[in-house]
């Protein structure tokens, strides 16, 4: 068989994995909207998969608060993963931290101070003179390390956010968005696993003056492990949270709420609407063998680059069915590694997943079919 016959078998090869019973086909599944909550803006992500499961403006620019600080800790994980600055390094605290307003962690001005103290007082305590001691210790000014901040953010695809200062008092030009902030709170637990443990620490003592995490859902939630409060006039009170239960992550994002209890309240019940009505599964192995023509082998293994995880209504993914759907211009010889088509997931003629599929070992052309490609047949 010549490629070119090979090519036009290959537009149409689909190839069943697994088949819906009768019952299945019948399910009624029942997936409520959203809840709607009194918020400027809120999002809800699945951490491993990405999948959105409800926004509500996402994609609005709102004025981030201390909310900031969760990149300004993402670039001092940076620097320390890269060996630039150390957790024992001595930050010595300008008069310009010293003064700085807002929260605070009580830092003396002219004073030696662990980073990784400084740290602590910023996540746990919400400390301004504790990011901007920082925040100078790296960059020598404030203003420089918001330029860190603006490239991280580049980096991560926060398209709509941009920072001025690392502590988050009112600057107008500074802004995000929810869909930013998740995305950054993602790639914080995903970069840095060691680092994020401290977004679960409930008080934080410096200078003998104790102080308490201001997201009170690590109180009234044991699932909750993180991240960070945000309030200012202008923004509102903003909270980025993160959950683990029966191995799914979820991560939601509330900006510009009422109040303290508003906030809590609200980021509880869209986190309980994900978890309650949402699930993930991840996808390791497809187990069987997909059949080649024109190739010294008849099947060969497939699979994926990396293990895919799928976020769906609870229910759908166990009745599911599964087929193998191959690139247009699939044909031997094929290598180890060659993108061959997807695995996609169907449900009552609707496609819930597609994910692309690679070859796991190499297929070569049959003696006979290089033959006919040879003399052009």
């Amino acid at each position: 068989m010549n490629k070119t016959l090979i090519k036009r078998l290959s537009t149409v090869t689909i190839i069943a994995l697994s088949v819906l019973s009768l019952n299945a086909q019948a399910t009624i599944f029942i997936t409520p909207k959203a809840p709607l909550i009194n918020a400027a803006a809120y999002i809800v992500m699945d951490h491993h998969s990405g999948a959105i499961i409800a926004s509500s403006k996402a994609d609005e620019k709102r004025s981030p608060a201390s909310l900031t600080k969760l990149m300004t800790a993402y670039v001092v994980f940076q620097l320390i993963k890269d060996h630039r600055i150390s957790l024992e390094d001595d930050v010595k605290i300008s008069k310009k931290a010293w003064r700085t307003g807002g929260s605070k962690s009580f830092v003396e001005v002219g004073k030696n101070i662990k980073l990784e103290t400084l740290l602590k007082g910023m996540i746990i305590q919400s400390g301004n003179d504790s990011a901007v001691a920082l925040a100078e210790h790296i960059a020598g000014t404030e203003g420089t390390f918001a330029t860190y901040m603006n490239e991280y953010a580049k980096e991560l695809g926060m398209n709509n956010t941009r920072f001025e200062n690392a502590s988050g008092l009112p600057h107008k030009d500074q802004h995000t968005t929810a869909r930013d902030m998740v995305t950054l709170a993602s790639a914080t637990i995903r970069d840095f696993p060691q680092f994020y443990l401290w977004y679960s620490q409930k008080e934080f003592t410096y200078h003998g003056i104790k102080q308490h995490n201001r997201n009170k859902l690590l109180w009234s939630d044991h699932t909750v492990d993180g991240l960070k409060t945000g309030f200012t006039k202008r923004a509102g009170y903003n909270l980025v949270a993160s959950a683990k239960r029966v191995g799914m992550r979820l991560i939601s994002v509330v900006l510009g709420s009422t109040g303290i209890q508003a906030r809590t309240a609200q980021t509880q019940t869209i986190l309980d609407y994900g978890f309650r009505f949402f699930e993930t599964t991840e996808i390791n192995k497809i187990s069987k063998k997909i059949p080649i023509s024109g190739s010294t082998k008849k099947q060969i293994k497939v699979g994926f680059k990396i293990p895919q995880a799928i976020t769906l209504p609870r229910g759908k993914y166990k009745l599911s069915q599964q087929v193998i759907e191959l690139n247009a211009d699939f044909q031997v010889p094929i290598n180890k590694g060659d993108s061959i088509g997807h695995l996609i997931l169907q449900l009552g003629g609707e496609n819930l997943a597609k994910l692309p599929i690679i070859a796991l070992e190499d297929a070569e052309s049959s003696f006979f079919s290089r033959l006919l490609e040879k003399i052009g047949l």
